[in-house]
This record gives C-alpha cells, sequence and structure tokens, in this order.
C-alpha cells in the first residue's frame, strides 16, 4: 500500500521549518561544477545541515553554507567510534521537481544504527524535514545525466569532550550533499576473502557504523593491488557463507532464481537498494530467496551452467555488475553483456527514481 503523505509529510515540513534556521550562501559555487565529468564524493553543494544533542534535545539546528567545522581533539568520536551515517539519492523528475529515493527507509535504518552504537536517535522533523528542506534548497545541484544523482550524507558523530570509555552525553548530527557521477562505471571483479573477516554475529555488521568500514581498508587495498574492484566478504567459521561484499548486498541468479544472503546473522546491512529489487525481481517472476549461500553453492552452479548472473546493490553503487568471482584457486568469470535481469531491474529502477513510470509503491518522497 502506498504511504499517503498529505497531512503528516505537511505537518513534519511545518514542525522542521519552525525549529531549523536557515543561512543560505552569498554566492552559489555551482558555476565552477563540469556536471558532464562528476566524480562521485569529490563535490559538495551549496549548504548542509547541523545540530547539536546538548544532553537533553537537539538544538542549534541549522542550515548553512557548507564548510568546516570546529571540533576538540578530546572529541569523543575520535577516540571510541560512536560515528554512524546513511547514503541516500535525489533524484529530478520529468518536470524537474527534486525527489528522494525511500528516505523513510534510511532514517529508521539510522536510528537502528544509533541504537546499537549506544547513541541518541534523531527525531523525524530533524533528519526528514531537514533533508528535504535541503534539498530544495540545494535543488540546482542535481544533476540529470545519466547514472548520475544527488548523494545525500547523514550522519552523527560522539561529541563529549572526555577521554574516557562510555556513551557520549552529546551528539552533532550533520547532512551534506554532493553531485555525484557512477560508483562503478564498468563491471567488477571480487575477490572472495577467505583471511579477514567484516562481522561476526553478535557484531555490528548490520549497523551503518564508521567501524565497519575502518576495519574492511586494509584488506580491501590487497585486493585492489591483486587487480580487484571489491572484497566479498564471508563468515569467519568456515570463510564460505557469503555476505555482502564492499558498499554492497549481493545477489546470485542460479536458474530462475534470485538469492541473496539473509538478515538474520546481524552481519550484513539492511539495504534499501536491496529491498527494492527484490520487490522488482519478484514482479520479473523470479523466485526470490533470502536464506544462506555458499560459495561452494555458487561454484557448482557455474560448473554445471545455471550460474546465470551475480551483481551487487546499495545506493552509491545502485546495481554493479560482477564480471569475475575468485576464491582460492578457482576463478569464475561471467560474460555481463547477457545480464538481461540486471539490466531491466537497472532500467527499472532508473524509470522509478527518475519518474519516468509511476510510484506504485511510494518510494519517492517528492520535495
Amino acid at each position: 500500500m502506498v504511504e499517503d503523505y498529505s497531512t503528516t509529510k505537511s505537518a513534519l515540513m511545518e514542525e522542521s521549518k519552525k525549529k531549523i534556521k536557515v543561512t543560505k550562501i552569498k554566492e552559489s559555487r555551482i558555476g565552477a561544477v563540469d556536471f558532464n565529468n562528476l566524480a562521485f564524493g569529490k563535490m559538495y553543494a551549496d549548504h548542509m545541515l547541523v545540530a547539536d544533542f546538548d544532553g537533553k534535545e537537539w538544538v542549534n539546528a541549522e542550515i548553512l553554507p557548507y564548510g568546516n567545522i570546529s571540533v576538540s581533539p578530546s572529541n569523543a568520536a575520535w577516540h571510541y567510534g560512536q560515528a554512524i551515517f546513511e547514503g541516500i539519492k535525489a533524484y529530478k523528475d520529468q518536470e524537474g521537481n527534486p525527489m528522494i529515493f525511500r528516505p523513510v527507509d534510511n532514517f529508521k535504518r539510522f536510528n537502528v544504527s544509533a541504537e546499537r552504537m549506544g547513541m541518541v536517535s534523531v527525531p523525524e522533523w530533524l533528519f526528514m524535514g531537514g533533508l528535504a528542506q535541503l534539498i530544495d534548497m540545494d535543488r540546482d545541484w542535481i544533476p540529470t545525466g545519466e547514472g548520475c544523482s544527488l548523494y545525500l550524507r547523514p550522519f552523527m558523530i560522539a561529541s563529549d569532550e572526555y577521554i574516557g570509555v562510555r556513551p557520549s552525553e552529546h551528539y552533532k548530527f550533520m547532512i551534506i550533499n554532493s553531485p555525484a557521477g557512477p560508483y562503478f562505471n564498468k563491471p567488477i571483479k571480487l575477490l572472495v576473502q577467505d583471511k579477514y573477516v567484516r562481522a561476526f554475529p553478535g557484531g555490528v555488521g548490520y549497523a551503518k557504523a564508521a567501524g565497519n568500514y575502518g576495519g574492511t581498508m586494509y584488506p580491501t587495498e590487497l585486493a585492489k593491488k591483486a587487480g580487484y574492484d571489491q572484497v566479498l566478504w564471508v563468515d569467519g567459521f568456515e570463510y564460505k557463507s557469503l555476505q555482502e561484499c564492499g558498499t554492497m548486498n549481493l545477489f546470485v541468479i542460479i536458474g530462475n532464481k534470485a538469492i541473496t544472503p539473509d538478515l538474520s546473522q546481524g552481519t550484513i546491512l539492511a539495504g534499501v537498494t536491496r529491498a527494492s529489487v527484490m520487490e522488482l525481481l519478484k514482479d520479473m517472476g523470479l523466485t526470490v530467496e533470502e536464506r544462506p549461500i555458499s560459495i561452494d553453492e555458487v561454484i557448482a552452479a557455474y560448473k554445471d551452467g545455471t550460474l546465470r548472473e551475480v551483481f551487487g546493490t546499495g545506493t552509491a553503487a545502485s546495481v554493479a555488475y560482477v564480471e569475475q568471482l575468485d576464491y582460492k584457486d578457482v576463478s569464475i568469470k561471467l560474460d555481463t553483456t547477457k545480464y538481461a535481469v540486471g539490466s531491466e531491474i537497472i532500467k527499472q529502477m532508473d524509470a522509478i527514481r527518475t519518474g519516468k513510470v509511476a510510484d506504485t509503491r511510494g518510494w519517492n518522497f517528492r520535495v
């Protein structure tokens, strides 16, 4: 059922506008941007949102010109890792109006991450209302080129000036925006990691915590030096059960089944793009299975000819084709030019996010 925002959205925006101060930039920097040659994550829009939790409530909420902030050397986030974030994208519909793709899901997941990291929750008026106000102000920064979007990065860090191991009492919440091109502009090669581990059951693998990514940097760099684009993480017990790859969830198409690792172990992110793709796959007539899947099953399907496609999904990467998957002495090579499922998913996702087709699921949050 499509959610009706006609009342709740207007009330949300009214509260947000009352509580968030707005200071506009004197002169936009947009004239210096080459929108035909956008890299990912290197350029930032005119404004950002900043707010502080003072130990009791959220205060000092303001949208202001993008710029540096002052942080104490004793800031607890530097020392103890209380830092979480989200990745969201905004597009323009066929009339040029801004639309944010499924931000309500990101808002909910943000607070799930906050709870797991012992941090305070962020209210809807600040996250959702602030996001909408910010995008409205920076709407001209939304690119319309193929594979491009305005990438939105809400994040929160501890802000206690205290050297001591305990949850912070104060926090800073921010949102910055980045006009971005494709994260991957070609099919990728994955190394199935059989030494290092990203997450264990009971850990923080399901949270979008900064430390989850920090811990993957070294093995990922080793993989890149060996000629791979990303690491495909597996369990740390047998090093066989697939989890997620780098910045993406994983889908394996075997026969008429689309298989994606399940969330029951708490070791992978509940991706918003993942959830969207699962619905579209069902509409396409595929059987979608959320379950444990081992690298052995993938290798067996490759050898018997039933392995059709492997791709990753994520907000930054959208849908990324996997052309090679290596595990120990086995190399799986796939012809991505024949990816009928992946190409249809990309086509449908693009059409929904840019208003080319009706949004029957209520995924787009119109600004």
